[in-house]
């Protein structure tokens, strides 16, 4: 597990064997390549693993760490302007870019990568759960206070709405199967016959961002449905997180306790904190929007012009699919009068 010198030459360590602890990467070695303009590769996992390898860019232009998906997963959010993850393409694998746009933070965010990549390789957590656990640490240190962005509290609402129907057909244990996005797969959720992409906002019109072009990407011979929910603040009437939460939790235990533990782990996974202020009442301001993925406006890899592939850093962009006719065929599931938990 070396580093290669993508110009060439030799560099610092790079013939000897590395992990992704920093004794093992120091900065001075980094700091090496990038002063010079050069770029290397170090490998971090075993060979026979799936690729974790920390990249420098030639002519000095910042580091990345690159993590390879499974056949089903995504790309994480990050929550944080100075750090960037997006999806793409290397060498027939499909990888998550993990970069900053701040060349004044390389120094930390070495740092900042080495402690992902650590929790990647040896502990063997998803790329989601390592990022996510850094970054809470790092501010459990700092002082700093945990919360969700309005964007996905409103999305954890509307997938909350999802799963509670969805175990009115298949019942709580498989749907909390079903609720994949929580552990960093592809699509929100992965139903015996289909995918579904579920989609909340607070704004009058059906807008939505989309992270990333595999985010409406369909998986090869599974169809995806792309699902518009649209809430509005409820007043007395409405519905807060935490009551959707415990109306949820208290609806999965009466059937199997330990199946309550299972949806408090994925709740965490997601970034819910019990303890963050939660005051917002919603409410649903329609029935919501189902369309297959491929009937609606989207932006994946095969839109991409060959000669931009690897040029092109980080695509996140707004869909706007309001007015469209819903596509007329058997959904997955009944969504019809979705209501909040």
């Amino acid at each position: 597990m070396g580093a290669r010198d993508r110009s060439g030459g030799d560099g610092p360590g790079a013939s000897g064997t590395i992990g992704s602890h920093s004794a093992e990467l120091p900065w001075t070695t980094v700091e090496h390549y990038l002063g010079r303009g050069l770029a290397a590769s170090y490998r971090l996992s075993a060979a026979d693993k799936p690729v974790v390898s920390y990249e420098i860019a030639d002519g000095g232009r910042g580091i990345a760490l690159h993590v390879e998906l499974g056949a089903r997963h995504r790309a994480p959010r990050s929550p944080l302007p100075a750090v960037r993850i997006d999806q793409i393409a290397l060498a027939g694998r499909r990888m998550a870019r993990l970069s900053t746009p701040a060349p004044e933070l390389l120094r930390d965010f070495h740092d900042l990568l080495l402690s992902v990549a650590d929790r990647i390789v040896f502990d063997g957590q998803s790329l989601e759960r390592a990022f996510d656990e850094t970054v809470h640490g790092w501010s459990a240190l700092l002082g700093k206070v945990r919360g969700m962005s309005l964007e996905k509290r409103l999305g954890l609402h509307g997938e909350l709405a999802v799963l509670t129907r969805v175990a009115r057909t298949i019942g709580w244990r498989a749907a909390l199967d079903a609720w994949v996005g929580p552990t960093g797969e592809q699509h929100d959720f992965a139903l015996p016959e289909a995918d579904l992409e579920i989609k909340t906002t607070a704004s009058e019109a059906r807008r939505h961002t989309i992270h990333g072009l595999g985010q409406l990407m369909e998986t090869p011979g599974r169809p995806l449905w792309f699902t518009s929910l649209r809430l509005t603040r409820g007043g007395t009437s409405g519905r807060t997180l935490s009551e959707s939460i415990k109306a949820t939790r208290d609806a999965i235990a009466a059937e199997n306790v330990a199946l309550g533990r299972r949806f408090d782990g994925l709740l965490e996974t997601s970034g819910w904190d019990a303890d963050q202020p939660d005051d917002e009442r919603w409410t649903p301001r329609d029935g919501p929007l189902v369309l297959r993925a491929t009937d609606m406006p989207r932006l994946t890899f095969e839109n991409v012009p060959e000669s931009a592939v690897g040029r092109i850093d980080h695509v996140d962009y707004e869909v706007d699919v309001t007015g469209l006719n819903p596509t007329d065929a058997s959904l997955p599931v009944d969504l019809s009068e979705l209501s909040l938990p």
